[in-house]
């Protein structure tokens, strides 16, 4: 997590480049970590890897961010982070059994995988590495989060989500994503509790049975948040409690080391082909005509209004001609209500409506001869698959045939193939 930036700290935009570039091309990113610790053994089984520009105005993190972001250098920066970060644990000596956690900025994931294969060849066998990813990418990135994710587990790295808690994304696209640590916000352990405590401790740990995943709480600095950390399922902890952020980390190795990868989290990671193609070989398939199914969708529109903020819907509708005027008011209606809408069909554009985020199909896109609607929320899931038959008749008439699936593990998969053909947002998250 980063500092915010301080006033004092600002920079006019004449000297931003000139500041950031000499950082950058005298390679004076540095790195410091924090511990993380196994709050049932009280070992330190984990650094966090936080960079800082040299001392000066672009020391904090926020201001060195901020100043990248200006000057057009922040994927630089963030590369030059994690390449800073890595040679500060190799020079430490955090090898396995120590984990190193390090973050990649949501802002640049558009060229975060190539990036990663690269790091993922020089890195040293010994780092033992996990990924942090903010929810800030979550919505606004998908399908560049999906490949990066996808990359991740193709190094064998572990995966956590961060901030888990400040938005509704966050727990939304939880089950997509398949974090291995999922990092809860400070503000959960260090304010009293309320609904959106209850709702977050709901959603992640019905998560982590599900997956194995271990829940690290953020911001513990004291007795009591320590306590709190506890009663919300957290068995990882991290903040000035445990060690504030030092050059010169403790190198103890743990009697029992972090595991990178969650038990229940198996998969590679990698993206099926289309939603249809989800369905496991030998499931049985349903023959009806495009009426029926319109039924069936309005159906799961529903279901996705009562489960609310947390729930995300994904849907493509073969060609922009059937996302008609009485689809538009529904799905007006499910993107006030939900966390994240998504429509595909050729001819979609990238902003359909407003709240809504689209992508148009290739006439040789597998998608586009399907018919689907995936409803994905912490507690419930379901999605339409359809395949069309290819009858000419009329359209209401048309025959598809389908499956109603209520396996978690498909339904995120169809999810997934859907979101990892949206483009990015051009707007700065």
């Amino acid at each position: 997590m980063t500092s915010p930036l301080r006033s004092r700290d600002a920079l006019t935009v004449e000297q931003v480049p000139r500041s950031v570039d000499a950082v950058l091309a005298s390679d004076s990113v540095r790195t410091v970590f924090q511990p993380i610790v196994d709050l049932v053994s009280g070992e330190v089984v984990a650094h966090e890897a936080l960079s800082r520009g040299p001392a000066g105005p672009l020391e904090t993190p926020g201001a060195l961010f901020d100043a990248a972001r200006k000057s057009g250098r922040l994927a630089e920066l963030d590369a030059a982070c994690r390449v800073a970060a890595f040679r500060s644990a190799m020079a430490h000596g955090l090898v396995a059994p120590l984990a190193v956690f390090v973050n990649v900025e949501p802002a640049v994931l558009d060229s975060a995988p190539l990036d990663l294969l690269a790091i993922a060849d020089a890195a040293p066998d010994e780092l033992r590495i996990v990924f942090e990813i903010t929810e800030r990418a979550v919505s606004a990135r998908p399908a560049e989060l999906l490949r990066t994710v996808e990359r991740v587990r193709e190094a064998g790295w572990g995966l956590a989500l961060d901030d888990v808690g400040v938005e509704a994304d966050s727990l939304a696209f939880m089950e997509l994503l398949r974090p291995d640590v999922v990092k809860l916000d400070m503000s959960l352990v260090q304010q009293r509790p309320d609904q959106r405590t209850a709702e977050v401790m709901h959603a992640v740990n019905a998560y982590a049975e599900r997956s194995g995943a271990r829940v690290l709480a953020e911001g513990i600095e004291t007795d009591a948040h320590l306590s709190n950390a506890l009663a919300l399922g957290a068995t990882l902890g991290q903040g000035w409690k445990f060690g504030r952020p030092v050059s010169d980390p403790d190198i103890t190795p743990p009697q029992q080391g972090l595991p990178v990868r969650a038990s229940g989290v198996t998969r590679t990671g990698e993206l099926v082909g289309s939603p249809f193609a989800a369905l496991p070989d030998g499931t049985g398939l349903l023959r009806a005509p495009k009426r029926l199914l319109i039924e069936l969708s309005k159906q799961l529109e529903r279901e996705a209004i009562r489960l609310g903020e947390t729930c995300v819907v994904a849907a493509a509708f073969q060609e922009a001609r059937h996302f008609t005027e009485s689809t538009v008011m529904r799905y007006q209606e499910l993107s006030k209500r939900t966390a994240f809408v998504c429509a595909l069909g050729e001819g979609l554009p990238e902003d359909p409506l407003p709240g809504v985020r689209g992508a148009t199909l290739d006439l040789d896109d597998p998608v586009r001869g399907e018919w689907d609607i995936v409803v994905l929320s912490p507690h419930f899931c379901t999605a339409l698959l359809a395949r069309d038959l290819g009858d000419e008749g009329p359209d209401m008439d048309r025959m598809f045939e389908y499956a109603l699936t209520y396996r978690r593990d498909v339904v995120v998969d169809a999810a997934q193939a859907l979101l990892a053909r949206l483009a990015p947002r051009s707007t700065p998250i």
